[in-house]
């Protein structure tokens, strides 16, 4: 592996060379001469490919809709979440933060509430100040994609602007994205002083709180015995009105 310093780069490949970058940096490498494969890494590489998709079919998604810079370790950082969390896993994606270095929990001494009916409440409470901001911004973004078919079904967007000079009542905010798909619910928050925004990234966070799955309406099984007739759940999931909900607590 090399870096290439030079003020004209590239990616990808030339020849037996291989142009990437990583963390805003850009290297090179040669083509290995011949690439053994098992059954089992050519697999792993199919799977790892697939996430890789997966992951810039979510960065699309969101990264437009956020207020905050998202650094160059995005990419690899959402492609491992998606790697651990299994095959259509997407609750595993639930705390992921797109910026690494601040949890939105830490702006609230009392956390919001779970994200129902397309609800996130935030409880009246002491909000705790940083960086001598006067005012925090909270948004709560619903974006549904349909992962099976690649598609991004819409995303809604509510705000609110808190006075941190003055007590806190609580708020409600709404959001509503209608269609087939996953639902991503993301939490982001950013202090501000005046009208300025800080651009410390310890002051702004955006993290995924909750995700919703569609899912079919349980069925229950009825199964004959010589006994009285016994009733068994197909799913022991938690499900309400078609979908089930998996949230950060």
């Amino acid at each position: 592996m090399a870096t290439l310093n030079s003020f004209i780069t590239f990616t990808g490949r030339l020849g037996n060379v291989i142009a990437y970058t990583r963390n805003g940096r850009h290297y090179l490498r040669t083509c290995p001469e011949r690439v053994r494969q098992t059954g089992g890494t050519r697999r792993a590489a199919q799977w790892f490919g697939a996430a890789s998709r997966k992951g810039a079919l979510i960065r699309s998604a969101i990264t437009p809709d956020l207020g905050i810079h998202c650094d160059g370790s995005l990419v690899n950082r959402l492609n491992s979440a998606i790697v651990h969390a299994g095959r259509n896993n997407h609750a595993g994606l639930l705390g992921f933060r797109f910026n690494p270095y601040t949890d939105t929990r830490m702006f609230f001494s009392q956390p919001p509430g779970r994200f129902k009916d397309g609800k996130l409440h935030i409880p009246a409470q002491d909000l705790p100040v940083h960086g001598g901001a006067t005012r925090m911004e909270v948004t709560v973004i619903a974006t549904r994609i349909d992962f099976g078919n690649r598609r991004i079904i819409g995303s809604d967007a509510s705000a609110v602007d808190i006075d941190l000079e003055q007590p806190f009542s609580g708020a409600d905010l709404f959001v509503e994205v209608p269609g087939k798909g996953t639902l991503v619910i993301t939490l982001q928050v950013r202090l501000f002083v005046g009208n300025e925004v800080l651009l410390n990234r310890k002051y702004k966070a955006a993290d995924i709180v909750a995700v919703v799955e569609n899912v079919a309406p349980k069925v229950q099984v009825a199964v004959h015995h010589a006994h009285p007739l016994c009733v068994v759940p197909s799913a022991m999931v938690p499900v309400i009105a078609g979908q089930v909900i998996v949230q950060r607590e």
